[in-house]
């Protein structure tokens, strides 16, 4: 039953990718005449509207599969893969981007990056000044981080030119893949990708970081490298996806869930029916972003609407969180 659901899924995945090439303003009645279109609508095709669905799939699966495993570490289902302060960490450097370059995409990505990773350091090395349970000050010290960074925001929207760097802020902050072409989907990727294959390959083990310490101990996980090691990972992660889209939040939260609920607690199972269910979900909420209306509505605003539909779907049907 479980492989005809992944198979599904993966059927759904490659339907709505497909098709969704040919979703926007500019409309393609059939795919069967692409290439007697005009020479504008080929390079809307195959330069923009192809790489922005794929970076959308790429950020789904990336966004879905950092939150799972931030659940398992954090044994929190309510958890995601910027519970550490990172997505204001990386909202604050990709604001001081602005600021100081003018708009340059490729220095608004590098700041957010850098501010995501240093929002994770700074959660370390507060928790690790406290002696009481590792987990919990980890997760109050991510709250700290994530409210200061919250409040630099709010220093640098104050700061911005209200003419142009402000909307170019509040644009940004709510995500949108409007300059996604080939060169983003590599940047993306090249970070993006092997830490996806690298949770591929660890899934079954992360099955013992859900389990209570002692019992852990006992299956052999003796130390604590292989936790900062997924929890790195996930956040470095989630800041890269960050990054590139800007802050796209419930991904994370609400497509982890679900997962567990077609696919059971197990990680191996779990991780194939996450990574499918964020491409889907990243792919139509863009989708509705850039065709719904004529001009484009970011896409942080659909992922925080549907995500919170399905999240009260979820508790209308009173099925405990795995």
């Amino acid at each position: 039953m479980r492989e005809k659901r992944l198979y599904g899924l993966i059927f759904c995945l490659v339907l709505v990718t497909l098709a969704s090439f040919f979703i926007g303003r500019y409309q393609l009645n059939t795919p069967f005449n692409l290439f007697g279109s005009s020479n504008l609508f080929k390079q809307l095709f195959f330069h923009l509207r192809i790489p922005r669905v794929l970076t959308a799939l790429l950020i789904g699966s990336g966004l879905a599969l950092a939150g799972l495993v931030t659940q398992i570490i954090f044994q929190n289902p309510l958890a995601d893969g910027g519970l550490l302060g990172v997505s204001q960490a990386a909202g604050f450097g990709a604001a001081l981007g602005i600021l100081i370059f003018k708009g340059n995409p490729v220095w608004i990505q590098l700041f957010a990056f850098g501010f995501g990773v240093f929002a994770l350091l700074i959660s370390i090395l507060i928790s690790g000044k406290v002696r009481d349970n590792k987990i919990l000050s980890l997760i109050l010290a991510g709250i700290a981080v994530s409210a200061v960074f919250s409040a630099g925001i709010g220093i640098l929207k104050y700061l911005a030119d209200p003419v142009d760097q402000l909307p170019t802020i509040v644009y940004w902050l709510l995500g949108s893949l409007a300059g996604s072409t080939w060169l983003v989907l590599l940047r993306t990727f090249v970070i993006i990708f092997p830490v996806m294959v690298f949770f591929w390959f660890y899934r079954w083990r992360l099955n013992l970081h859900a389990m209570d310490k002692e019992v852990a101990y006992s299956l052999g996980l003796q130390n604590k490298f292989e936790l900062w090691l997924n929890l790195v990972a996930s956040v470095l992660l989630t800041s890269s996806i960050i990054s590139i889209s800007g802050v796209v939040g419930w991904v994370g939260l609400i497509i982890p869930n679900y997962a567990r609920m077609i696919a059971g607690s197990d990680t191996s199972n779990s991780i194939p029916v996450t990574i499918l269910l964020g491409g889907i979900f990243a792919i139509v909420c863009d989708d509705l972003a850039r065709a719904l209306l004529p001009g484009e509505i970011p896409l942080g605003i659909f992922t925080a609407l549907l995500g919170s539909l399905m999240f009260i779907g979820l508790l209308l049907k009173k099925e405990k969180f795995a």
